[in-house]
This record gives C-alpha cells, structure tokens and sequence, in this order.
C-alpha cells in the first residue's frame, strides 16, 4: 500500500475537538442507549414474548440480548471496512441510521398474543440487525474520536466514548424511574415499555443531522486517492491479518477481560441489586442504579486525563490487579445487601475499578494500528471478544445462578480479567511513539 499520503485532517483547534467529539458521541449515546433499554425494559415485556409459565423464560430474554452480540464482528468488519474507504463520517451516520429503524420496529412490534411463535423470531431477528449496527457504532466511534482529538488529550477525548456508553445506561435508567414514577406496572407490561424505543428511534433522528455537520478525520486527498484505486488494500481482511495480526490479537485480549468485566459489573451488578430489592422497595434498586451508573460515566474523563499525564499501562494495570481482587468480593456479597447504602458503595467500587479499563481502551486500540485499517482492526478486535465473552455474560449468569453454581461463574470472570492483566505485564509499552503521533505529526506538517 502507498503511504505517502497524509492520511488525518490536524485538530485545528481544542474548540474544533470538543465539538467534533460531542458530535461523534451523542450518536454512541443513543445506540447505547437502544442497546441498555432492551436490559433494563425487559422484565416488563417479556411476557409479551415468551410465555409466563414457561421456566426458561429469564434465560430466553437475556439471550435475546447476547444475540446482538453475535452479529457485531459482521457490524465491525462491514463499518470498520466502509470508515476506513469511505470515511468515519459516513460509517457514523449509517450506523446511527439503522438503529433508529430497529428501535422504531421493536416500538411497533406485534406481540405473542397478536402472532404467536413470530414475535419472539422477529423480536431475536430486529436484535441482530441492532447488533449489526452497534458493532460498527464502536469501531468508527473510537477510531473517530481517537483521530479528531488534539495529540496531548487523546486519552481525555476518547473517553468520551465510555461516558456516552455508560450515558447511555444512565439515560435507560432515567426513563424507566420516570415511566414507573407516573405508571402501574400492569401499564407498563401492556403498552409502556414501547415508549423506550420510541425515544430511542426519535433521538437517532436528531444524531443523523448532527453527525451530518460534524468534519471528517480523514483527509479528502486520502479518501480521493482510495475512492481512485490509487491507494489499495484499504480497509480488507487481508491486509488487517497479513501484516497486523500481532497487534490485533493484542486487541482481542485487552478486550477479552475488560468487556467480560464491563457486563459483569454494568450488567449484571444492575440486575443483581433490582433482584434484591424487588419485594421491599423496587424504587430504592433504581435510584441506586440510576446514581451509581451516572457516577460510572462522570468518572470515565478522570482516567483519560490520568492515562494522558502517566502513560496508559498504569490505568490498565490499576484495573487488573483490583479486577482480580474484587470480582469475588462484589460477586459474593452484593446479591446477600440489604441495605441501599452499602450495594451503593459496593457497585461504586466496582465501576472505580472498570474505569482503569473503560475510560482508555478505545484510545489504546486506536493507537495500535494506521489509519488505513484501524476502524476494520478495532472494530474485530473488540467485536470478537465482545461477542463471545462480553455480551453472553449476563446470560451465563442466569444459567449459572439457576443451577447454584455462580462461583464457577466468579472464578471464569476472575479468569478473564487476568488475561488481560498478563498482557498489560507482556506486551504493553508506556508512553511510547503510536500510529496516532506519526499521522498527526505528518498532518500538521501539511
């Protein structure tokens, strides 16, 4: 491939870079936040679904969230390939597009007493294509704001990936706590839960004319020379695993523990403490979600500052070694809390801790490749993992709780988290010179 291109615009100003960032990252808030309202909706719908008597109904919803994470490595490959040749902008702006249809078709869906069987297949079918979509919202996001950040607050700027991610929890929370402030449940189970993906399908419609204005990171001599065939291997499978394979596979490690960890604590932590509270006061568990997720993403720009001052290994490490430690501990105790105070501090601990993760691995990843195939490379990397380990964790949770065997499930996270512990120890340098600093360095050459 020809390199003598100047591949990225220069962030002309910080200004410039909050702006693009701000517009890059509200599209990753409201995919997030179409992907959180289907977990946190869930147990209001699922009768419409499947069939209350029916035992297995628990494990048949969750896996209808795992499901989406089955097509995000397909997402990740045909966005990843579409940013890295036709532009982050682009990539960005149909990804945001098919999630609002998908949130739009699962507002309308017609439930099992209406069709039957075909409800719950058009439901698992509606899931994929939202899948689909996420896994390219995560590969062009990261790469875009990744690129578009000034080089000395890189880690700041991508971390704003993570605090729409996690936002877009929060904002899922927000909504349930106000739709069960001023309805009854029996509302909620008939027709409330559709209102979720209405505010989902309404705010991608109001990204996709944002992303609309905001720049492209690649330059438009780079796109023109590829659109013209006069830079090749853009963006392919072949070029990614021919000559990045090393660095992807590191890729696919540092996201193997962190994503199994994020669910873990994000996903299941949430879940664990509205089962815990159900029968004494369902409002106390959504408070207590609602605060400490907003804590969650409040804290995510504090560990892309710190990665930006010290180097990115240290934040990694702080998250492995505590991730270890900790993962018995929240495991263990947090489904036995009956008081608020304490699962408070407690899911508190362990979003401190996933923020050593969280807050830089886009950055990490994005610095790990060239421009020409990063989207592709970040997008499999983390697609691969994410689908195998990250999204079936709530799912195997279920299965290993429903058959009292959630220490394997503690020992497997626990595992999990120090895969990527020993690569951080291996394979990761600190404060060395990236892909990032040579193209933006060629950029402002220009």
């Amino acid at each position: 491939m020809t390199q003598d291109t100047t591949a990225l615009h220069a962030p002309t100003s910080t200004a410039r870079a909050i702006g693009n960032t701000l517009k890059g990252s509200l599209g990753n808030l409201i995919e997030w936040y179409d992907v959180y309202a289907y977990s946190v909706f869930q147990t209001y719908f699922k009768d419409q679904f499947f069939a209350p008597e029916d035992e297995n109904a628990d494990i048949y919803i969750w896996a209808g969230f795992a499901l989406t994470f089955l097509a995000r490595p397909l997402g990740a490959w045909f966005f990843g390939r579409f940013a890295d040749r036709h532009g982050r902008k682009a990539s960005l702006t149909l990804s945001v597009t098919i999630m609002a249809i998908g949130s739009l078709a699962i507002a309308i869906l017609p439930t099992r007493v209406d069709i039957g069987v075909w409800a719950a297949v058009l439901l698992m079918f509606i899931r994929l294509v939202q899948g689909f979509a996420t896994g390219g919202e995560y590969a062009a996001s990261a790469t875009y704001m990744s690129e578009a950040a000034t080089a000395n607050r890189r880690g700041f700027f991508s971390s704003f990936q993570y605090v729409t991610l996690v936002g877009g929890h929060v904002l899922a929370q927000l909504t349930l706590l106000l739709l069960t402030a001023f309805m009854s449940k029996p509302e909620l189970e008939a027709w409330g839960w559709r209102i979720p993906f209405f505010i989902g399908a309404i705010g991608a419609l109001i990204v996709f004319w944002l992303r609309k204005t905001m720049d492209e990171s690649l330059s438009s001599e780079y796109l023109e020379k590829v659109r013209t065939g006069v830079i090749t291997q853009t963006g392919t499978v072949k070029e990614l695993f021919l000559h990045y394979w090393k660095p992807l596979l590191v890729c696919f490690l540092f996201t193997f523990g962190g994503t199994v960890a994020f669910y873990t604590y994000s996903v299941n932590g949430p879940a664990v403490i509205k089962a815990t509270f159900k029968e004494t006061d369902p409002m106390i568990a959504n408070w207590i979600n609602l605060a400490s997720l907003t804590f969650f993403m409040l804290i995510q720009p504090i560990g892309g500052l710190i990665s930006d001052k010290i180097g990115r290994k240290p934040v990694f490490l702080f998250f492995g070694v505590l991730g270890v430690a900790w993962t018995w501990v929240v495991l263990t105790f947090l489904p036995q809390q009956q008081n608020g105070w304490m699962a408070f501090l407690m899911i508190c601990v362990s979003y401190v801790i996933l923020t050593g993760y969280t807050s830089i691995n886009a950055i990490f990843k994005a610095e790990l490749f060239p421009a020409h195939v990063r989207a592709l490379a970040v997008g499999l990397g983390y697609g691969l993992a994410n689908s195998i380990f990250g999204g079936t964790s709530p799912m195997i949770y279920q299965l290993a709780k429903a058959n009292g065997a959630t220490v394997w499930f503690t020992v497997y996270v626990t595992f999990c988290i120090s895969v990527t512990l020993v690569t951080t120890l291996v394979v990761m340098r600190n404060k060395g010179e990236t892909h990032l600093d040579v193209e933006q360095g060629r950029a402002y050459e220009s």
